[in-house]
Parts: structure tokens; sequence; C-alpha cells
């Protein structure tokens, strides 16, 4: 495949920055908004590989995009081992009986990824027959943390305080937990892999939330252990790994320990600071919120500075690099400077 994509995440060199955004198949889009509405709910939209295929297609037929990431939710993986999933208008994901009790834990079930989330394989499937050949496709999960953190608290939350009551006062069972969700978060990876993702890529959206040594013990091990059980399953693939923990700037010696190829970043860290502290790749990490409120000159500036600091840090090279937003796009963000950042990328870039 001649990918740029591809080749910066196999430490190759490219001929420019490439760039894919989080959530790039979204409510910004108006034509995304009339298949959601056709499809009667957003988990309707998950499940239906048809509707799904899509949407994801939506950006990539849109704009000048490198990667194109299929379209799911990280939270059908625990819907799969039994909780019932909903979602309120303007609420956000919500589980009706979140996890409670060891007993809770006992009565999740263990999934099959090809049997219990085979709508999710075969929109891939369907992607790969679609997609243009030169258009890497990113499968994904949550990580083990940010998906007990839903599971735990029954859905978003502010302050964490049903899981951090278990990060303090039940650790062992938090860790069978976690232990539980880490294996069906791999297998559901393998599966993706096999279906026909050229690149998978965990969530960790909300590692951010714990102290160094909590997310060092409830988070990054299971991250380490997802990882490892992918690989072991899939050691002819060799399928290029991402990880992003919202808020790890932090830790990024850290998070350079774990076996993948790239580490996504906020924008609350500078790329040129990141850059001195890992030697993964790194994804990232223009503020999202540039993407609603800026116009095309503010964009250009701001992109500049993100691009000029990573190549000062790189020494003079860009290579090593992939443009992205530091969290996923908001519904507000306007299609036209989406465009206008995917081009200033490429031509800030070229080498």
């Amino acid at each position: 495949m001649n990918s740029n994509f591809i080749k910066v995440l196999n430490q190759q060199a490219a001929s420019y920055t490439p760039i894919w955004l989080m959530r790039q198949a979204g409510r910004y889009l108006p034509e995304y908004r009339k298949v959601r509405e056709k499809a009667g709910s957003f988990l309707n939209l998950c499940k239906n590989p048809q509707l799904a295929t899509e949407v994801t297609l939506q950006p990539i037929k849109r704009f000048a995009l490198d990667a194109s990431i299929m379209f799911s939710d990280i939270l059908v993986i625990p819907e799969a081992m039994g909780m019932h999933l909903y979602f309120n208008e303007g609420e956000g994901p919500k589980f009706s009986h979140p996890i409670k009790s060891t007993l809770d834990i006992d009565n999740l079930k263990v999934i099959e990824p090809e049997i219990d989330l085979a709508y999710v394989m075969q929109t891939i499937r369907n992607l790969k027959q679609e997609l243009p050949r030169d258009i890497p496709l990113i499968g994904f999960s949550g990580s083990p943390w940010t998906l007990a953190c839903y599971m735990i608290e029954g859905g978003s939350s502010k302050n964490y305080e049903q899981i951090k009551s278990w990060v303090y006062q039940h650790p062992q069972q938090l860790h069978i937990l976690l232990e539980k969700i880490s294996i069906a978060v791999a297998d559901y990876l393998v599966a993706q892999i096999k279906a026909g993702v050229d690149t998978i890529m965990l969530f960790d959206s909300w590692g951010g939330v714990l102290t160094e040594t909590a997310f060092q013990q409830f988070s990054h091990q299971y991250l380490s252990k997802v990882i490892e059980r992918v690989k072991m399953s899939t050691p002819e693939t060799n399928t290029p790994i991402i990880v992003f923990t919202k808020g790890g700037g932090v830790w990024l010696e850290t998070l350079d320990k774990l076996d993948c190829n790239a580490l996504g970043i906020d924008w609350t860290i500078d790329i040129g600071k990141a850059r001195q502290q890992t030697n993964k790749i790194l994804q990232g990490n223009l503020d999202p919120v540039i993407l609603s409120v800026a116009k095309p000159k503010e964009i250009y500036s701001i992109t500049k500075s993100i691009i000029e600091s990573y190549k000062i840090a790189n020494d003079g090279d860009l290579n090593g690099h992939i443009f992205n937003l530091g969290h996923g796009i908001l519904p507000s963000a306007n299609p036209d400077n989406v465009a206008c950042l995917i081009d200033t990328v490429h031509e800030l870039s070229k080498r």
C-alpha cells in the first residue's frame, strides 16, 4: 500500500506529514446527520454495516485525508459482554445497570467478537472493498480502564467517584474486572485485524484522570496486556498499533515503554517537548476547538507552529509525525476549516 500514513507508522520516509482526524465521521458533516436520522439512533447506525460504511466513507470523499477510521463506538464491547447500552439525545451513552459488585463482574459474558460483534467485522470487510487502495483503514477499541470507567459510572462522569472508590477501596476486584475487559479488548482487536484493518488504535480517553501511580497500576498495565495478547495472536501481520491517553502528556516516558508504534498526544503538551521524551511515532495535536472558532489564517498559523515545533525538536526532520487533533472533532467544527487544515498540513510538510 502506497500510504504516507503507513510509511510513517513503519518508520519510513514520507513525502509529506499524513493527517487524519479522530471522530472524522461525525455530526459536523451535514451528510452524516442525514444518515444518522435515517438510522433512527446512534446505536442503530453503529450496528448497520451498510450505513456505518457509508458514514465512514463520507469524510474520505469530501477531504484529502490520509487514513480512514471505521465508524463504531468503544462501548460496543461492554454491550457485547451483556450490559444494556442506550443513548439519550444530548446526554451521551448510558448503561442501565452499572457494575456495582463482584457478582456483576462474574456475570459479564466472555465475548466471541466474530459472532457478538459481527456487524463491526462486516463493516470492516465492506470498507476494505470500497476504500481507495491508498487509504488505510484504522480499527480501534477503548482501553480497559476507559471501558471500566463507563461500566462502573454508568456513563460519562465529571469526577469519576464511583470507579475511584474501587481504585482506593476495592483494588483487587477492579483488577479482576480490568483483566476480563483486557481479554475482550484484545480479542476484539485481533478479530478486526483478521477482518482487514491496516492498523489499530487504543483510546485511553480517561487515563488522564488518574494519579501517576494509579495510572501505572490500572491503565498502563492493561494497555500493555492488550498489546501483548494482540501481538501473540497475530504474529504474521505486524499490524501497527497507536495508543492515545488523553491527558497523558505528563507520562510519556511511561507510555514509551509500551510495545506500540505510535503515541497520540493531546494539546496540553507542546509536540516538541513530547518529541524529546519518546522515540515513538507521535500523533497530534491541534486543539479541536480551533476548527470551530478560528479563521483560515489562524488555522494556518497554529498548524505551522505545531509542525515547526516538531521539526525543531526532531533535528530538522519532519518524519515520524502523524498530524491529528488532540481529541475528537467537535460537532460545531466548520467543514471548510477542516479542509483548510488538511491542505495546510500537506502544504507545510512537503518534503
